[in-house]
């Protein structure tokens, strides 16, 4: 094992600052070593969700041989399929020995707020463009009421790599006098259950009748997890309330054949809309429609023939290529069905008109479910500065946030970019984070008008871990000055033109996720970098063959 000496300071200015030590944050510190970059990373560990955001029973919802960084294979190629959330911690500490990146990682430094100094200009202009807060239990510049300490540092670049999910969870809202304050039993989000010691959960869930709140992948491992620790137990079964049902896949296999061929195959992705597709691939993709139709409901014979959808009321009411676009499809843990079919498992559907009583929850239709534990799996917000103000939107900058302003003098889709710097007192009400929202949930990197902070690791795929890599490569290219930013406007377009073709492809398109254009977004990347798009041995397999992290293996 490599030596894990972790950066224990930081110059007053340096080049690069690296916020968050997780997947992207570890590809970011090895793709930018040569501008020997400053990771910030909150906790005493790197792993992000994997380390601080998993039960017991997580595991990967990618096969390992496509998890993983183009230049590090795995320790145990031929092990389980969906390694567990322990084993992907490893991985990415092995990432790090193999490439000497403890060296930039100062451990237990909580980035607290970044000013922006009002240089103008492009990446890596020579003078310092930010100034980043960062509170540790030693420094002693600033005092926090959280009984932390600050110091401010100053960058002439900032990669925000902190991610989309694990540190403020998303709260439901009741009336006055229907929400937890009702409930006599104990409530706990998923979030608070991931930070339990393996006994402890134990203890917390046996013998309990227990209420799941939700329907996507913590919630369905979190309700397994509390049937498998009642079982045998005289309890009533652990009831999950499912308000919209997602496409779940007990494996990677559709009547035998392998999964990637109906989504991954550069043949396969001509037929859905990408961004700022022309007149002819639009008439192209309308004329495929029947193709793409039948393709999903393929699939989704096959799921609603080897899965009980039907029977539990589970089957989802819009199209499995909706689920897949959206990346809300998820793999089934084993077991989870067979817990159901013996009674440890129940489903209740429900909308948004659920409450809490004194014994349990009351669901719309005044059907009271009791319970003596309420497990609250209903996500995180990462990008929502009024729930999360340490998040991007929050820390860019704070305390003295941007505003967005609308200079008549700009184009009209340039204007909505347009940054100003403002004080304290008025940042929340005018801070605009609606665009920067909008920003983060397209595959943007740079933002139009903010050349000098990049964004990695809010972009969902069927592999995160190489959407982020080849988003770091693509980074270092442009820090080196390999090619340059095209203008505000055209990137603007570019944000407009993807946030379209996801509406198009899903009712989901919110919640950005590129799978049905994953290629044409490794295209564009490779096309800024000077390097073949195309990266098969054969028109065969350029056309029928998946493209997964190997394809893209530097030279």
């Amino acid at each position: 094992m490599a030596s894990r000496h972790t950066r224990k300071t930081v110059p007053p200015y340096s080049r690069v600052a690296i916020i968050g030590g997780s997947i992207s944050g570890l590809a970011a510190a090895k793709q930018l070593a040569a501008h020997d970059p400053v990771v910030f990373e909150a906790t005493q560990s790197v792993g992000g969700v994997w380390k601080h955001c998993a039960y017991r029973s997580t595991r990967l919802q990618t096969p390992r041989r496509n998890f993983r960084f183009s230049d590090h294979p795995w320790a145990d190629p031929e092990g389980p399929v969906f390694p567990a959330h322990d084993e992907v911690v490893e991985y990415l500490e092995s990432y790090a020995d193999r490439f000497g990146l403890w060296r930039f990682i100062m451990l237990g430094a909580r980035v607290v707020g970044v000013n922006f100094l009002g240089k103008v200009g492009g990446p890596l202009q020579g003078e310092p463009m930010w100034e980043v807060g960062v509170a540790t239990e030693q420094s002693d510049t600033i005092q926090y009421p959280s009984g932390l300490h600050g110091q401010w540092y100053k960058f002439e670049f900032v990669v925000m790599c902190m991610g989309k999910y694990g540190d403020v969870p998303r709260m439901p809202v009741f009336p006055p006098g229907k929400g937890t304050e009702a409930f006599k039993g104990k409530v706990m989000h998923s979030l608070d259950y991931c930070k339990l010691s393996e006994q402890e959960t134990l203890e917390l869930v046996r013998g309990k009748k227990v209420v799941v709140v939700g329907y996507r992948k913590s919630a369905i491992d979190l309700a397994l997890e509390c049937a498998v620790a009642n079982k045998g137990e005289r309890v009533e079964a652990c009831t999950m309330l499912v308000r919209t049902p997602q496409w779940m896949l007990p494996s990677y296999s559709i009547w035998g054949l392998p999964f990637f061929l109906f989504y991954s195959t550069r043949f396969s992705q001509l037929l859905y809309d990408r961004p700022n597709q022309g007149l002819f691939r639009s008439f192209l993709c309308r004329l495929m429609t029947p193709l793409k139709a039948g393709v999903s409901k393929f699939i989704e014979l096959y799921l609603t023939w080897k899965l009980p959808l039907s029977k539990y009321g589970l089957k989802p009411p819009h199209p499995f290529v909706e689920s897949y676009a959206s990346c809300q499809m998820a793999i089934l843990p084993d077991g989870f069905f067979d817990m159901a079919d013996r009674g440890l498992i129940r489903f209740k559907r429900v909308s948004s008109g659920w409450c809490f009583s004194e014994n349990g929850v009351v669901l719309e239709d005044g059907t009271e479910v009791e319970a003596d534990l309420v497990f609250l799996a209903t996500g995180f917000e990462g990008l929502d500065i009024r729930q999360a103000p340490h998040r991007p939107a929050g820390t860019l900058p704070w305390p003295r946030r941007q505003q967005v302003r609308h200079d008549p003098a700009l184009p009209v889709r340039v204007r909505r970019y347009h940054m100003l710097s403002s004080v304290h007192e008025h940042a929340n009400k005018l801070f605009d984070t609606w665009h920067l929202l909008r920003f983060l949930n397209c595959s943007g990197t740079i933002h139009p008008l903010i050349p000098g902070m990049a964004f990695v690791g809010y972009v969902e795929s069927v592999s995160n871990l190489h959407t982020s890599e080849l988003r770091c490569r693509w980074l270092a290219g442009l820090l080196e000055g390999r090619f340059a930013l095209p203008g505000a406007e055209a990137m603007a377009e570019r944000v407009d033109g993807e946030a379209e073709a996801m509406r198009r492809t899903t009712r989901f398109f919110r919640r950005h996720c590129i799978s049905t254009f994953s290629i044409h977004d490794s295209d564009g990347m490779c096309a800024d970098l000077g390097v073949p798009a195309h990266r098969k041995g054969s028109w065969f397999a350029e056309l029928f063959a998946p493209y997964n992290n190997q394809d893209y293996k530097e030279e």
